[in-house]
């Protein structure tokens, strides 16, 4: 069969095919590590058996916003028709208290003055209200400010001119949460993050003789991100010296990038590096170890102040151990055209291998023999256009 020659990988294998596959090469793979960050930046954990869920109610504008949007605008319209339903049914009331509903009824079938009744100079709560859709409609009108025309509230009930102040204020009190909610929503810092673009992989390669942690951060918007900070994070699964199992525990590595500190000025595309050195989480990681069976993450996290907004925004990434590409380096992607630089987002994550040492950095840092047998790197990575360039003067002997 197939899988029997090795054409297709064994973790490959058909449901057909999988009959024929030994036991032991059958459950020999294991899944890939859950990941802690997404690479889109979303949180991979899931919050289960909140007892106390009131305090969400306690802050509903927050939660109004972090709901979908199919929940909010159904939020959104039902606050609507419900204030309107419940005034619709106060102003019927009124009218029916008042009776309105009688005058209007006796007027309609054309009974008058001499009938049984209100009398003719009768003055109603609200004109031309005959029925719970007709109050309906001037709630609808009231709390909108629509105004028709055909139905008013006169001075003959003191209620009924404080429940139109009443639905006055609550309508703009509606008005302003829903509103508000729906611009916040539209206006949130995670849609600036969209166009702050991480490199798919990171790399592990040579930099100033030392082994560097590097990736690549990007923006696409001509805008620019005022105070723009990066810092990084291994999360991984760790036991104490006491034998408690800590499994996300959150180590800080220290920056640099070419500005120095951890503030970067975010024009074009930076490669962000953490130089692997005693005190750092990465100082026994060696090729080895970067498979996807290896416990260790690497989060990412560029936080700044939108230029145009003045709201902060944040963009997250995270890499896994097989994600980080050992003895390889960005290609460069910023060129002089035309006396303007131009950016090149075609080859934004492009990879180029270097000499690396197949080593952790404490074997580097305790052997530097190692690093005398490092072959330099070819002069072919790197294109240089030759000018050739006239001479201005020429210099010539005079014949004396």
């Amino acid at each position: 069969m197939l899988s029997r020659k090795g054409i297709i990988p064994e973790e490959y294998v058909l449901t057909r095919l999988a009959e024929d596959v030994p036991d032991h090469a059958r459950y020999r793979a294991r899944e890939r590590r859950a990941r802690f960050v997404g690479k889109n930046g979303a949180c991979n954990v899931a919050h289960k058996n909140i007892r106390e869920q009131g305090r969400f109610l306690q802050d509903v504008f927050t939660t109004l916003v972090d709901l979908k949007w199919p929940h909010t605008l159904l939020i959104f319209t039902m606050s609507f028709l419900c204030s309107w339903l419940l005034f619709g049914m106060v102003w019927w009331l009124i009218a029916f208290a008042h009776g309105d509903l009688d005058h209007s009824t006796r007027l309609q079938r054309g009974l008058g003055e001499g009938a049984a009744g209100p009398p003719a100079d009768f003055v109603p709560c609200v004109t031309s209200i005959h029925s719970f859709a007709s109050a309906f409609l001037f709630s609808i009108e009231v709390q909108v400010t629509i105004g028709f025309g055909g139905r008013m509230v006169t001075e003959e009930c003191p209620a009924a001119i404080l429940v139109l102040i009443v639905q006055n204020i609550v309508g703009l009190v509606i008005n302003a949460i829903m509103l508000g909610c729906i611009f916040m929503k539209t206006s949130q810092a995670h849609r600036r993050a969209e166009t702050l673009i991480f490199s798919k992989h990171a790399v592990i390669a040579l930099r100033e003789g030392k082994l560097c942690f590097m990736l690549r951060v990007g923006d696409l918007r001509k805008s620019m991100i005022i105070s723009a900070t990066i810092r990084m994070q291994v999360v991984k699964k760790t036991t104490s010296l006491e034998g408690e199992v800590v499994p996300l525990n959150q180590i800080d590595i220290q920056m640099e990038n070419p500005v120095g500190g951890n503030s970067i000025f975010l024009v074009s595309p930076l490669i962000i590096y953490h130089v692997i050195d005693k005190n750092s989480p990465l100082y026994d990681i060696s090729p080895l170890n970067l498979h996807h069976h290896e416990d260790l993450e690497i989060i990412v996290i560029l936080e700044g102040v939108v230029e145009t907004t003045g709201i902060t925004t944040q963009a997250r990434t995270s890499y896994l151990a097989d994600e980080i590409l050992w003895g390889q380096r960005f290609v460069p992607i910023v060129a002089e055209e035309d006396g303007r630089y131009s950016v090149d987002y075609s080859k934004f994550g492009n990879t180029v291998k270097v000499p690396t040492p197949s080593c952790t950095a404490r074997q580097l840092e305790e052997d530097k023999s190692i690093m005398d047998s490092m072959p330099l790197s070819p002069k072919a990575t790197i294109r240089k256009r030759s000018v050739k360039l006239k001479p201005k003067f020429t210099v010539s002997d005079d014949a004396s």
